[in-house]
């Protein structure tokens, strides 16, 4: 990395903190990202980094390097959700109902400063490094548009990042493996004969039978899988019904599974429907099962997990081994397809991702773009190796 004066440190990192502010303030939701793309192309171009011309319609990959040799990636996602901002912040966002609550304003100030970074030494590089800002983090499936449009390529190795307000500001987490679970959604509805409350034995009482496959559902993790292994099944919407007098003929379900094993991940759509088929036949009633796939664990190279850690810690990170993580990340569809890493960065907060109150430490922005230069530009040497 090219050394920085006291000076020059103390201006990327105001820099960084201005663009985190600014993208902060507007929040776009996922495949809605347009303004913040055209920001992200006018600073790219006020830098000289050229923007690849890819069939995108929000986010954008730019390169750095020779355009010879090996080629890494780096990865950071540039989408809000839908959250009114409870934060009090003088730059709270200004469109009602979105919210940066996860921290992608901080993934893509933190990325765009390795992109200067890495232009700064673009005659030094051993390679080609593509900077992607990806769309459409939090559907679960903007990874996939961005392979569709070619823009990884011949990619040798990708990294990406997440915040972690668990950990402390600057510090640097991974794993080798699964470090994010599977994620997909399910919908249920039990079907039945609705009547009068008082005469529950004249049709299918949805509303128990409901009741009882909730609680049916979690001998998917107590009885039907292995004690050694991680799921999770949640019911998070349950609605039926409209008056208090009256069985309703349909109730809905709605929930998620979390795994980090993909024999689990495939087997439990076969198991709810066996679940929930059997319960409501007893019943009487009927059930029906919606499965909607989301990414799957996100399973890091054992070589270049270690590798992301090792060059952490030469910088002088406090490095930490993480626990595996029930949340869910598309990163994955990129480590399906390609070696790579995914890494936390520690952003110390007093509240959780997703929530009105979320904010970051920035103090870690500085870090995390001489983090991610660093190790963009090391991955090249030791693939040219």
């Amino acid at each position: 990395m090219p050394s920085l004066t006291q000076d020059q440190e103390q201006q990327l990192a105001q820099r960084l903190i201005q663009v985190r502010r600014e993208l902060h303030q507007q929040p776009e939701l996922s495949n809605e990202e347009f303004e913040t793309t055209d920001r992200l192309r006018r600073w790219l171009a006020e830098a000289g980094i050229t923007v690849l011309d890819l069939p995108l319609q929000t986010g954008l990959i730019a390169e750095i390097g020779s355009g010879h040799g090996p080629v890494v990636a780096i990865r950071a996602d540039i989408d809000a959700l839908p959250i009114e901002e409870d934060t009090g912040l003088p730059f709270s966002s200004v469109i009602p109902g979105r919210m940066h609550a996860c921290g992608h304003d901080f993934h893509t100030a933190g990325i765009l400063g390795a992109a200067y970074l890495l232009k700064a030494q673009e005659s030094e590089l051993a390679g080609t490094v593509r900077i992607l800002f990806q769309p459409a983090e939090e559907t679960g499936h903007g990874a996939i548009a961005v392979l569709e449009s070619g823009g990884l390529s011949g990619v040798d190795a990708i990294f990406g990042l997440h915040n972690n307000p668990d950990l402390p500001a600057g510090s640097f987490g991974t794993r080798s493996g699964a470090l994010t679970a599977g994620v997909d959604r399910f919908v249920i509805k039990v079907l039945g004969k609705g009547g009068h409350a008082a005469q529950p034995e004249r049709g299918q009482d949805t509303i128990v039978t409901a009741a009882q496959i909730i609680t049916s559902l979690q001998t998917i993790a107590s009885r039907l899988t292995s004690a050694v292994e991680s799921v999770v099944v949640s019911v998070t919407r349950i609605q039926g019904g409209n008056t208090w007098n009256v069985l309703p003929g349909v109730v809905e379900l709605e929930g998620t599974v979390r795994t980090y094993n993909e024999a689990i991940r495939q087997a439990v759509p076969r198991q709810i429907r066996q679940i929930i088929g059997g319960v409501a036949a007893a019943a009487g009633a009927e059930a029906q099962l919606e499965w909607i796939p989301g990414p799957p664990a996100t399973v890091n190279d054992p070589r270049w997990a270690g590798f992301a850690a090792a060059t952490a810690a030469r910088l002088g990170l406090t490095v930490f081994e993480l626990d595996p993580q029930m949340g869910g990340e598309d990163f994955a569809f990129y480590l399906q397809q390609l070696p790579g890493a995914f890494v936390n960065i520690g952003t110390e907060g007093v509240y959780g991702l997703h929530h009105p109150r979320f904010d970051v430490d920035e103090s870690a922005l500085l870090e995390a773009a001489r983090y991610f230069a660093e190790l963009a530009a090391a991955a090249l040497k030791e693939l040219g190796n």
